[in-house]
């Protein structure tokens, strides 16, 4: 079959003619994925390839990368990085220049459409504080659970500040032995995390908090009151009680895996309701923000809501305007 050989072969010659351009002009996570694209490694092998090196990465961290939600700046992870150069044979210092070209973690700009209290540095430095946190309370990032819901209420205040969330989640083990998940509160700007505090409200009782002030990120363990079997499935919810920073003006949520579905809620104090509302995504936090869309703020009990039925890789958000 000729025109089939022939179609194959030129496929191929764009991919490559594709991935050799964003190996000379980037940016990081573009050329890594398209390196790992042309070589038609899923992210569990390439994960494998690097143990072999005596690289340990996990693959969220991996779908992280190439996603531009978070970029490696840790010595074991720009390792795996001269790793990733032999693996996917790419020219040497191909994707460490990238990156030293980028300015490593200093030197994210502010993407278009993204306001100022959510930059792309901003994004990394929490990624990075992330990182750190979880390996001091020694839980990997990959929690051995698959979301197959996930609903979240959002309060914002008469001085329009993020006054708390509450979040249900319900689960999927992928690994025997489960028995806790590790929550993430990211606070606005300004905000300050050991004045927040952490309530277990059903299924689970709170651990370890750790705390980071410059980013205003905040870990919980929430630990179940039994070990999930690989198959078994678990609900839980828990509250975040905030209110320590200024003008709240957007809820972002970032989803390194693809699956389950997402419902955010915003309910607005009576006293305090914005003028308009929408909902917005990103591919990563390098990316523009599109998927605008207007939400109606309901006038019974002042609250807009998105529902998205499998979320993708990336940042989903509701964002409001005071006048």
């Amino acid at each position: 079959m000729p025109h089939a050989t022939q179609h194959a072969d030129a496929v191929e010659d764009a991919a490559t003619a594709e991935l050799d351009t964003v190996l000379r002009g980037g940016p990081f996570h573009v050329a890594l994925r398209a390196a790992i694209a042309a070589r038609g490694l899923p992210l569990q092998r390439v994960q494998h390839h690097l143990t072999r090196h005596g690289v340990k990465v996990g693959v969220t961290s991996l779908s992280y990368w190439q996603q531009g939600a978070r970029r490696p700046q840790r010595p074991e992870s720009l390792r795996a990085v001269r790793a990733l150069e032999e693996i996917l044979h790419l020219p040497d210092e191909s994707l460490i220049r990238l990156l030293e070209d980028s300015g490593g973690s200093g030197g994210a700009v502010l993407a278009a459409g993204q306001p100022a209290g959510r930059s792309y540095r901003w994004f990394l430095e929490a990624s990075d504080v992330l990182e750190r946190l979880h390996a001091e309370l020694e839980c990997p990032l990959d929690s051995g659970l698959h979301t197959l819901g996930h609903h979240e209420r959002v309060r914002i205040g008469a001085r329009r500040e993020l006054l708390g969330r509450e979040s249900q989640h319900i689960v999927r083990a992928h690994r025997d032995g489960v028995d806790r998940f590790v929550a993430v509160h990211h606070g606005d700007p300004g905000c300050a995390p050991d004045r927040m505090t952490v309530h277990a409200l059903e299924n689970c009782r709170a651990g370890r908090v750790r705390r980071h002030q410059d980013t205003g990120v905040l870990v919980a363990e929430l630990l179940f009151d039994t070990r999930l079997r690989a198959g078994d499935t678990f609900l839980f919810r828990y509250a975040v009680e905030d209110g320590t920073a200024g003008v709240s003006r957007e809820y972002v949520r970032g989803f390194g895996a693809a699956g389950g579905q997402y419902a955010l809620q915003i309910r607005f104090d009576e006293h305090a309701l914005p003028v308009r509302c929408h909902r917005f995504s990103q591919h990563s936090a390098a990316a523009p923000r599109g998927g605008r869309q207007e939400l109606a703020l309901s006038g019974r009990h002042h609250s807009v809501h998105l529902v998205e039925p499998r979320v993708r890789t990336g940042l989903l958000g509701i964002g409001w305007d005071w006048e």
